[in-house]
This record gives structure tokens, sequence and C-alpha cells, in this order.
């Protein structure tokens, strides 16, 4: 192998300026990352702006529609996901109980949110990169990709709900039971 032939390098042996740009576009980004987990609402609103603005471009651009319903399709996938609590193969790893005697396990997600929001942001932004290429603009009648994604929701989420009825769970916070602790009485001795 010659001088300049390993990926990133310039002729000169140093890091090639492309390949020193991505480097730290990758650095800023996981930066980025890291610094916004615990903002939580600000995540979700920035998704939510992303996600209009594509809206609002598909809607002025009056195509794209494989692309947009591929987007509601993947979403789709990753609510479920998100809904769904995991399960581990092994007999020892967590899992809800299913009787009333049984010990209180708390709910673990299969898809976690910082991953959903994650992978939710990045497919509004590849769909939004497709919108500039006429290739991915295929026509198609889009009445009947709209009836078929509402017919597909509805199914999977009655699949899910029954999921959620059979295993007695709820995937929210909201309106559960708290369960605290016994209160210390005393000093710990020791024998």
């Amino acid at each position: 192998m010659s001088e300049g032939d390993s990926i990133g390098e310039s002729v000169h042996g140093k890091p090639s300026l492309v390949f020193r740009f991505f480097t730290r576009l990758g650095q800023i980004y996981q930066s980025w990352l890291d610094k916004s987990t615990p903002y939580t609402t600000v995540r979700w609103v920035i998704t939510l702006g992303l996600s209009f603005i594509y809206m609002i471009r598909v809607y002025l651009l009056q195509g794209w529609y494989i692309v947009t319903y591929a987007l509601g399709i993947y979403h789709l996938n990753l609510f479920i996901a998100f809904l769904s609590f995991c399960i581990f193969i092994l007999d020892d790893g967590p899992s809800l109980p299913t009787k009333q005697n049984e010990e209180f396990r708390p709910f673990i997600r299969r898809l976690p949110e910082f991953k959903f929001w994650h992978s939710a942001t990045k497919s509004i932004l590849v769909a939004m990169v497709c919108t500039f290429f006429e290739a991915f603009n295929v026509p198609v009648f889009w009445p009947i990709l709209v009836m078929y994604f509402i017919m597909l929701f509805c199914i999977t989420m009655k699949r899910q709900i029954k999921h959620m009825i059979k295993y007695r769970y709820i995937p929210f916070t909201h309106g559960k039971r708290k369960y605290k602790g016994k209160e210390d009485m005393g000093k710990a001795f020791a024998s």
C-alpha cells in the first residue's frame, strides 16, 4: 500500500480536509446528543417542528407520497416498539406480573424514549432529503395510501391494545399507583 492509499489520508500522510470535516461534524453531533438527552420536551418540540416543515414541503410540492407513506409506516413501527415491553428469553430476565400475588416489576420498554426520538428525527431528515430528488417522486393515487395506512394503524393498535389488556400493563406513568418503601424507624444494629 502506497502513501495516500488509506481512507481519509491525503498524499502527504495527513488526514484530508473532507475526512477532518466529517470527523469534526460527527464529534459535534455526538456532543449535541450527549447534551440533549435530559431535555425531553425540547427534543420532541424540535422533532415536531421538523415534521411540520416536512408536511408543508410535501403539501406545497404535491408529491413524494410514497416517501411520506414509508415515513408513516416507519413511525408506526417505532411507536409500537415504544409501547411494547421488553421480553427477555431468559427466565431470570424482567417480566410483568401475570397473577395477583406476583412480585411487582417495572415496565421496561422494548424501544427506549431517547432511541425512539433519535430514530424518528433521523427518519424525518432522511425523508426531507428524499424530497430533493425527483427519482423518489413516484406517481401514486395518494388517497389509497391514506386509507391503507389508516387500516393498518387500526389493526396494529387493536392488536397492541389487546396485548396490553391481556398482560395488564400501561406504558405511561400518568395515573399509576406509586409504591413507597417503609419508613426508616431507627438505627440499624450490627450483630
